[in-house]
């Protein structure tokens, strides 16, 4: 993990000083539907995707925003409140809840944030699955009602990241691939080989959901 820069560098990007839904935004979501209607449905092996997931620049900040009004970062970001406040987070998601390094409680952000805790090891060992759709509801519920939801671990790049994976999946409708490919567009990310695994399933059970959908 390289090139980690202040969360004061993040601030530079304040949605306050950007226009909502700017035609920006609007852009960039149209990339990642346009690359998946050009795509097979074919979901891509274990191997395949750790060679996309190899291919992009290995660096990344405290906190990205992946998608709009969704962050992706770490626990040192987690930890600024001020940093949260300023970018108008509204909701937390803690994929590394009860751990020792990442602090993380409806008691720590108070009551004009909405906390979610997620107990995983980032091990691949630990079933993820479990909390991808828990996870997915919670980020969707935020960002339909108008909230900037920031998704976190300890460094951001493992079990937070499957879990935003997981969210492009479900609610979007994005082939694993594409969301993958789209959180790159912003931030480095590496889920181990457990929760690829895991999220190369539910590839394939949504894939197969839509075709039983068309019957």
């Amino acid at each position: 993990m390289t090139d980690i820069k202040p969360l004061s560098e993040l601030r530079c990007e304040d949605p306050e000083h950007r226009t909502s839904g700017t035609d920006t935004e609007e852009e960039e979501k149209c990339s990642c539907v346009m690359e998946d209607s050009k795509r097979t449905l074919e979901t891509p092996s274990l191997q395949e995707l750790e060679e996309v997931l190899h291919s992009a620049p290995s660096s990344c900040r405290h906190g990205d925003e992946v998608w709009p009004n969704l962050y992706l970062g770490d626990m040192f970001m987690s930890h600024d409140k001020l940093g949260l406040w300023q970018l108008g987070i509204t909701h937390v998601l803690n994929a590394a809840h009860g751990k020792l390094c990442c602090k993380g409680s409806d008691d720590f952000y108070g009551t004009t944030v909405k906390y979610y805790g997620v107990p995983a090891n980032d091990l691949p060992t630990f079933d993820l699955s479990p909390f991808f759709y828990p996870a997915a509801e919670f980020i969707q519920q935020a960002l339909t009602s108008g909230g900037k939801v920031f998704v976190h671990c300890a460094v951001g790049v493992s079990r937070s990241a499957a879990l935003v994976l997981a969210y492009l999946m479900i609610h979007h409708h994005f082939s694993l691939l594409t969301s993958v490919r789209c959180v790159q567009q912003k931030r480095w990310i590496f889920p181990n080989r457990g929760f690829l695994r895991q999220l190369i399933a539910l590839d394939r059970k949504l894939q197969d959901e839509r075709i039983n959908e068309l019957k």
